[in-house]
């Protein structure tokens, strides 16, 4: 005979398993380029497919050359990108100039093509105060380099927009390791609890440095955890382009609608390390699950799927990579030239009325440098 309590038990397994069952995993393109969910599609141009393909292109040049210059002792901080140009760059092809990207430290790409002049991203890499000088009318937070507190920060930015009748998002990222903190929940919850515009994204790589996803949460899927909050979630490919945007595309016009917030999970991988700063991948990373996701290359599957179209050419690809190669080289000639970083540049730029003790401090400071 079955307890009320067994019973019970299994009732709350089964509803569990139901909830779980919803999160079937978006994707419009294989690994192949073949279009696999025609209804899916989002309506873009030709151009704006040769746009997205040649910010992807640019983006893994980005990367690589900012490796090197990382190792040559040119670059401070530095977080890998290459594996992720889908989920970061056709998500910030979904947005709008006025709406507000808040990234994580990983998100360098979407802010460049959001406006942040290349080589303040190098600046901010060295730690340079200048890196964090955003141009006006360039609607972007510097990276966050604390995990998850972005989500809170996209809730109140979102919150403001709301208030103030604004047409217009604000878009937070982080990875799976940043669904663990207490931030993401807070944020998320805030958000949905206003009906606030925003849209969450987690891009789950796999591996929190070197935490596994599955030591991380007992869900089946990161984008179940928006069922808390009471907001939409969606589980995509994220090394497809075209499912990334149309799922931010969708998030953006729920949120402009009023009807709230969105929290994405994107399937991706990083191809580097966790960080240039001494990580290893192969010590959690086996070749075969390296080997498994480097088949499954954004840039592969978009070019297969744009070249069937005559969209795309090994000529124009070549055209792309070296314009990068010419900009970024420019960028970090531009960025070597600022100004050496004083320490009373930081004390003058940190309050807009200086307390005493460090006009104390800024006083003694000012001789030393003078001399």
């Amino acid at each position: 005979m079955v307890s009320k309590t067994q019973n019970a038990k299994l009732d709350a397994k089964k509803t569990l398993e139901v909830v779980e069952e919803q999160f079937q995993t978006l994707q419009i393109l294989n690994e192949v380029g073949e279009v696999v969910n025609e209804a899916a599609m989002p309506d873009l141009t030709d151009e704006q497919l040769q746009e997205l393909m040649r910010r992807m292109v640019y983006s893994r040049i980005l990367d690589q050359r900012s490796i090197s210059l990382n190792r040559q002792g040119r670059l401070g901080f530095y977080a890998p990108t290459a594996g992720q140009e889908a989920s970061q760059l056709a998500s910030q092809f979904a947005l709008e100039k006025e709406d507000f990207i808040l990234p994580g430290y990983r998100d360098v790409p979407q802010i460049i093509w959001h406006g942040l002049p290349l080589y303040q991203a190098f600046l901010w890499s060295r730690g340079h105060f200048e890196g964090g000088q955003i141009p006006d009318g360039v609607n972007i937070a510097i990276p966050q380099i604390i995990i998850g507190a972005q989500y809170v920060q996209t809730a109140g930015v979102a919150l403001g927009m709301k208030k103030r009748g604004a047409k217009s998002v604000a878009i937070t990222y982080t990875g799976d390791g940043g669904t663990s903190q207490g931030d993401f929940y807070e944020g998320i919850n805030f958000a949905g609890a206003y009906k606030a515009p925003a849209i969450f994204i987690v891009q789950n790589n796999r591996f929190a440095i070197s935490t596994p996803v599955d030591k991380q949460s007992a869900a089946k899927t990161l984008a179940q955890k928006a069922v808390a909050a009471g907001i939409p979630g969606v589980q995509v490919d994220g090394m497809d382009p075209l499912a990334v945007y149309a799922a931010v595309h969708e998030a953006r016009e729920r949120a402009l609608n009023g009807e709230g917030p969105t929290l994405i999970e994107t399937l991706t991988y990083r191809y580097g390390p966790h960080t240039m700063a001494g990580d290893d991948p192969t010590r959690y990373r086996t070749a075969d699950l390296d080997n498994e996701w480097e088949k499954k290359d954004p840039l592969v599957r978009f070019r297969k799927f744009l070249e069937k179209k005559g969209l795309w050419t090994e000529e124009k690809e070549n055209e792309v990579i070296e314009q990068a190669k010419e900009d970024i080289k420019e960028a970090i000639k531009k960025a070597d030239a600022a100004p050496k970083q004083k320490v009373t540049d930081l004390m003058s730029i940190m309050y807009e009325e200086m307390p005493q003790n460090l006009k104390e401090q800024y006083e003694i400071y000012k001789e030393k440098e003078s001399k």
